[in-house]
């Protein structure tokens, strides 16, 4: 990963930084004028603050309470202790699965007026608190500082979630995970006697705490504690400018032979062109491979600095030997332009059924013939089915995978398999897809992914948490035991002491 530390210490003393930057972070100032509020049923907002992910789940919590500052967490968790609520704890809201809204959660802590985002001088690192979005991250540092985190697309997303599950984007192959930034974690957690209270855990060897940052650096939301901050370091410049581009294939005229290839030629080049350091690790796209029914697929991506020859001899590639002609789309942007300025669809509106893989190489002549099978399937109703190939490896892949809770860290692509509908009545029929087609794909291992799974596309058909956490779960059960011995944060594919 490229470090800017010198440059952004130095920038960090001129008056116009100085300027941008307030006074380090602590807990008793962060949101001090915003909330508690507490939301109840009969409450106006109440609609609202239950429908902020998948519509397949809607939460019927006794509370819903928004806060604005770590006191209030604590406070939040403590109640919830003392009166034997089941807790849950909401960033962004964006969770594929019913996390959140299970009917078992009687309290909700919204982290939405926890928002700030500064330089904190004392631990010279940017903090981020746990309920700013993606966007609000990529705007204010970037106008502020000049740096970014390489997280994903959708500006809607929460850091609360999305960097304690690693969180990857369009800069990852370039920059590593957001978790690879992550300095230090302020966590709310719960003693054995029930005792809330706030601790900062900082990648520091000699820090006592150290093993709580590691597991917040990838090991997934809601098994340890409340994250309220996260402190950052090492953020990379974005690109001055990005070329996004966007690529159709029709499925008028391709056959199984066209299709395959032009699955395999994506996994072909991510294999070959995913090493850290490589020019390529600047082009980041997702080919998804949609059902026969959607008319066409669809790759969208970008090349950090506008290569446009890097562009061009991708596209190349995959267009080898697939024998119909894509429609291909191609703008320069400035790069927040290019970040903030076209993503619209959060996805909320769906119900939906996800799932993931990480793959190391090429496909296998099964795991291709099996996706034309279940994309071309006449029983599928639509409207919205497909798997993604997106690209992974790079930087990400020069981490040790011991070095923080990311176990999965030689892939080189990350398949992410989706359907998306709008009728109840038609969630078994789409459910049913769904699993088939991801077991069919890895019938030969076992019908799951050789390579494990990301936890941020959770999927509760697969609760064996080696798929997630590889080599590493056996310390975040350790983690798990120490700090939150009363298993109070917990869901479905929580970690568990034991």
């Amino acid at each position: 990963m490229t470090s800017r530390r010198n440059v952004l210490r130095a920038a960090a003393i001129t008056p116009a930084a100085a300027a941008l930057s307030p006074a380090p972070a602590t807990a008793s100032a962060a949101g001090a004028e915003f909330g508690p509020v507490s939301v109840r049923p009969d409450d106006p907002r109440y609609a609202d603050l239950v429908r902020r992910g998948n519509n397949r789940f809607v939460g019927r919590p006794d509370e819903v309470r928004v806060v604005g500052s770590t006191e209030q967490v604590v406070a939040a968790v403590r109640d919830a202790v003392r009166s034997g609520r089941r807790l849950a704890v909401r960033s962004g809201g964006h969770c594929f699965e019913g996390f959140v809204d299970d009917p078992a959660v009687r309290l909700v802590i919204d982290l939405s007026g926890l928002n700030g985002i500064r330089y904190d001088r004392v631990r010279d690192a940017y903090v981020v608190e746990a309920g700013a979005t993606l966007g609000e991250i990529y705007r204010r540092l970037y106008l502020g500082w000049g740096v970014t985190v390489p997280g994903g697309e959708c500006p809607g997303v929460g850091i609360g979630g999305h960097a304690a599950g690693g969180g990857y984007g369009r800069l990852s192959r370039l920059h590593g995970l957001v978790s690879d930034h992550v300095y230090a974690v302020e966590v709310v957690v719960v003693d054995q006697a029930g005792r809330a209270h706030a601790v900062v855990a900082t990648s520091d060897r000699r820090d006592p705490n150290r093993d709580l940052w590691w597991a917040h650096a990838g090991g997934g939301g809601g098994s340890f504690g409340v994250v309220t901050r996260y402190w950052f370091r090492d953020l990379p410049q974005p690109p001055r400018e990005m070329l996004r581009f966007s690529v159709e294939w029709p499925w008028e005229g391709l056959d199984e032979t066209g299709f395959r290839r032009l699955a395999a030629n994506a996994a072909d080049w991510a294999a070959r062109h995913s090493a850290p350091g490589a020019r390529e690790a600047q082009l980041y796209s997702e080919l998804v491979l949609t059902h026969r029914s959607q008319g066409a697929h669809l790759m969208i991506g970008d090349v950090a600095g506008g290569d446009q020859a890097l562009f061009t001899a991708y596209l190349g590639a995959l267009r080898e030997g697939v024998g119909v002609t894509p429609s291909v789309t191609q703008k320069i942007q400035p790069w927040l332009r290019a970040t903030l300025g076209e993503t619209t669809d959060d996805g909320k509106q769906w119900r939906l059924k996800v799932k993931s893989g990480y793959h190391r190489g090429p496909l296998t002549d099964h795991q291709l013939a099996a996706a034309y099978h279940h994309l071309t399937r006449p029983d599928f109703t639509g409207p919205v089915g497909s798997v993604s190939l997106n690209l992974y490896g790079g930087a990400i892949n020069a981490v040790a995978p011991e070095a923080t809770a990311i176990a999965h860290r030689g892939a080189t692509m990350l398949l992410f398999y989706l359907t998306a509908w709008n009728d109840p009545a038609a969630d078994d029929a789409h459910l049913a897809w769904i699993r088939e087609f991801y077991a069919d794909v890895y019938a030969e291992s076992g019908g799951v992914p050789a390579g494990g799974a990301y936890i941020s596309y959770p999927d509760i058909d697969q609760p064996r948490l080696e798929l997630y956490f590889g080599s590493n779960l056996e310390r975040l059960r350790q983690v798990k035991a120490k700090w939150d011995p009363r298993n109070v944060f917990r869901h479905a594919l929580s970690v568990s002491a034991k």
